[in-house]
């Protein structure tokens, strides 16, 4: 099946997923996507064509698989909840079908497999010995693509920075620095001053993914590539992108201010969203920069977004700013 342009996205209502699929509807590919609760067997909306079914039922994404060179697997529980049990049936169930049709599975891949002896600068092939759970979880999830690389199935993983965007939800973006569909006001820095941080816009993530697609034959049969992203040299950046967009935008600056850790720390014992991210606090606390030089060997420059189009962009789609998302903020600048 590897020659057709018929994919599969799982995972096509959340941020990286939905934007994926756009962007390979966009570019001529013919595009399902499974939907729970869906009222009809399928349905086509914008150009997508919608199935009912569930990532963790097999029959359901092997149905849905069937005749598909590609499938995009952006699935995740929602809110980090109950990932030691859902995250690795969800994956079985997409390389089952990845397998049985000669597919090729996407990824987008996270810097949770890395503990800090791969850090400051990261390659593609850094020893991962992650000291998380959720860090573990993934390790023993990109064994297990790697191992169905030698099934037939090919794959591809991109790893990026914390994901930003126009309709990214269980992101840092979203849920700790700003808070969606209400102006704002205060911005928090999850962030120490003087550590560097990696962002990734979504939209130029899926662009890489589509662009890699395009030459998927060309790559090896378990391939993995490593985004620059947005760099934030000093921990500060991000949260100064903001203040300048909004006062552009509103004529009011907002405030600059220090996450509010100790309250989380109060708030995780009863609250699912917060105990998955403190887990991954020392991301905050330790500089991770991805080296990108297997992918610009590959593509020649990495899919790239100035970074005040690309946050006025994540505030007018997430409900933050009044006012239609600017083109300038959805098109993606090759740089």
């Amino acid at each position: 099946m590897a020659g057709n342009n018929r994919v599969l996205v799982l995972g096509a209502s959340g941020g990286i997923g939905g934007e994926v699929a756009r962007q390979l509807r966009d570019a001529g590919w013919e595009v399902s996507a499974l939907q729970r609760g869906l009222a009809q067997a399928s349905e086509r909306r914008d150009g997508i064509r919608w199935l009912r079914g569930d990532a963790l039922n097999r029959q359901d994404v092997m149905d849905a698989a069937r005749g598909c060179s590609v499938i995009v697997h952006a699935v995740n529980p929602p809110g980090y909840r109950r990932w030691a049990e859902l995250v690795l049936p969800m994956l079985d169930n997409t390389v089952a079908a990845a397998t049985a049709e000669g597919a090729t599975i996407v990824l987008p891949g996270t810097v949770y497999n890395y503990g800090p002896d791969a850090f400051p600068v990261v390659g593609e092939d850094a020893p991962q010995r992650p000291l998380t759970r959720k860090g573990a979880i993934r390790v023993e999830l990109e064994q297990r693509l790697k191992a169905a690389s030698r099934r037939g199935a090919r794959v591809i993983i991109v790893r990026a920075g914390d994901f930003f965007g126009p309709r990214a939800g269980n992101n840092w973006f979203s849920q700790g620095l700003v808070k969606p569909g209400q102006p704002v006001k205060t911005v928090s820095a999850p962030g120490r001053a003087g550590i560097g941080h990696q962002w990734a816009y979504l939209p130029d993530v899926a662009r890489t993914m589509v662009e890699l697609l395009a030459r998927r034959d060309r790559l090896e049969p378990f391939a993995r590539f490593h985004m620059a992203g947005h760099w934030d040299a000093d921990g500060r950046q991000m949260g100064e992108a903001i203040r300048a967009v909004v006062a552009r935008r509103t004529g009011q600056a907002p405030k600059v201010r220090a996450f509010p850790w100790w309250l989380a720390t109060l708030a995780s014992p009863f609250v699912a969203t917060l105990r998955e991210m403190m887990e991954m606090r020392y991301l905050w606390r330790t500089e991770l920069r991805m080296d990108n030089a297997r992918l610009l060997a590959v593509l020649g420059r990495e899919p790239h977004t100035p970074m005040d189009q690309a946050v006025e962009a994540a505030l007018v789609g997430m409900g933050c700013l009044v006012g239609d998302e600017s083109p300038a903020g959805r098109a993606t600048a090759l740089g």
